[in-house]
């Protein structure tokens, strides 16, 4: 997605950038259902509502010791319900469209990670079951419009809305908002499909419709595997950033077919600069198997979950052998990047899947020696994309600029450790760089937290509420006494 926000931050180093942006994303903002300073929406302006998510604000906030924390909790965590889920029917099924934010479009990566934080919560509540089984619809219909789209629109046969999309040089189709070949957009749609399974028992999602999108996200990794040829997808954009366009005529860089998947952009939606990006290839990886064990589980599709696996066993083995490198201080780390011909670069950006989110997206376990490694490289100047200011320090990326750290790094650190004083430090530091908004932003300047972007990111206030619920339940001591 392309920058949005905060005026504030339309100075210095990133003037040129925002300015070329903050005019499509002023069209979208006029509106926003988001309270001033903190807090929520009156309730007759809420989008959706649960009675379970709703007892699981009063049981978590009273726990939370620290006023403001406890303030940012109970804005943060129902913010998607709030502000972004629109109900309906397709076929006398529930339909959800779920859109990010500020941008009235639903992003498969998004919508996926918005509604996780509420998941355990979703057998014990009809509402919140009409929700999954209404998403996990919509995101299959998505897919099967085209698996190459990252974000759609919700009428499907709209055309896109997006000022930044409306010419690009690309195979658009109706209902398609942005078409960027993101190998994370195929994934998250298949781990909150896992993850519902795995928590309720519930098969009636897992139909004919689910099972064609499935074998789709297959056959585009295996297309993408570039075996025998560049496949259907190129792109190109007219821009004066580079990460918003794919070079050599739109096909990407040169890669040599070892088994990875050809990725056109990263999650953060830049550009790619050599093709095979790692982290989402360890996300296919741990995706397939998951397809497979809901295949198996919920449809008894011993065919799909048999193509699933073999393709899961293909990119594990290809892992192995291309998706590491070494450092110059001799550590040895996954890559970031590669192209196959032996060239790799080590650096890592703040939207998952990233190098550090690895842990968090169940692709590794915590105490694996190899991801130890790499997180502690990738928090620290070893990353060019790591920044540390008078505010807070944390990891940023290309898409926004140098110095500005995307908060969503330090929930996601804090989400992959058990150390308690790295907890504690990570919660004051999100605590007092809200700029006072009691919201989580996009990026955060490292020096200025009054300078942002993105007041209404419900993918990172959703991340924060599910931090602080799962440290409730495990490190209750750390929220109940000062911070």
């Amino acid at each position: 997605m392309l920058v949005k926000g905060a005026a504030a931050l339309a100075t210095g180093a990133l003037a040129p950038t925002l300015a070329a942006t903050q005019a499509a994303a002023d069209s979208y903002t006029k509106d926003i259902p988001m309270p001033v300073g903190g807090g929520r929406p009156l309730p007759a302006n809420r989008k959706f509502v649960s009675k379970a998510v709703e007892a699981e604000i009063e049981r978590v906030s009273v726990k939370i010791s620290d006023p403001k924390l406890r303030t940012m909790f109970v804005g943060c965590y129902p913010n998607t319900l709030d502000t972004t889920v629109e109900m309906g029917e397709v076929d006398g099924k529930p339909d959800a469209f779920v859109i990010t934010g500020d941008i009235p479009c639903l992003w498969l990566r998004d919508s996926s990670a918005q509604v996780m934080p509420y998941l355990h919560l979703a057998k014990s509540d009809k509402a919140l079951t009409q929700l999954f089984r209404g998403l996990i619809a919509r995101q299959s219909r998505c897919i099967l419009i085209d698996p190459y789209a990252n974000a759609f629109m919700k009428d499907p046969t709209a055309k896109t809305n997006l000022g930044w999309a409306q010419k690009d040089q690309t195979a658009m189709k109706p209902g398609v908002a942005e078409r960027k070949w993101e190998i994370d957009s195929l994934c998250y749609p298949t781990r909150l499909a896992f993850r519902y399974w795995r928590t309720t028992g519930d098969k009636t999602p897992f139909d004919g419709l689910w099972a064609d999108a499935a074998r789709t996200i297959i056959r585009t990794f295996r297309e993408q595997q570039r075996k025998d040829s560049a496949g259907p997808y190129s792109f190109q954009r007219t821009s004066n950033r580079p990460t918003e366009t794919m070079q050599l005529d739109g096909w990407g860089a040169p890669s040599r077919s070892v088994g990875l998947i050809h990725c056109g952009f990263r999650p953060s939606d830049d550009s790619c600069t050599y093709p095979f990006f790692i982290p989402a290839n360890l996300f296919a990886m741990t995706t397939l198997r998951e397809m497979a064990y809901v295949a198996e589980e919920a449809r008894g599709d011993d065919a799909l979950a048999a193509d699933a696996r073999l393709l899961a066993d293909e990119l594990a083995t290809a892992l192995g052998q291309w998706g590491t490198m070494t450092l110059p201080d001799g550590r040895r780390v996954w890559a970031y990047e590669v192209d196959g011909f032996g060239n790799a670069m080590f650096m890592d950006d703040a939207n998952v899947p990233s190098l550090l989110g690895l842990a968090f997206l169940d692709c590794v376990k915590p105490d694996d020696a190899l991801w130890q490694t790499t997180a502690a490289a990738v928090w620290s100047d070893a990353n060019p994309y790591f920044f540390k200011g008078k505010a807070m320090e944390g990891i940023g990326g290309p898409h926004v600029g140098l110095g500005q750290v995307w908060p969503m790094s330090l929930i996601v650190r804090a989400l992959s450790t058990d150390d308690p004083a790295l907890l504690r430090s990570l919660l004051r530091t999100l605590r007092d760089t809200d700029a006072n908004t009691g919201f989580i932003h996009e990026a955060v300047d490292c020096n200025d937290p009054t300078k942002f972007t993105r007041p209404w990111f419900a993918w990172a206030n959703g991340l924060f509420g599910e931090l602080i619920v799962k440290l409730v339940d495990t490190h209750p001591e750390i929220l109940a006494a000062p911070l």
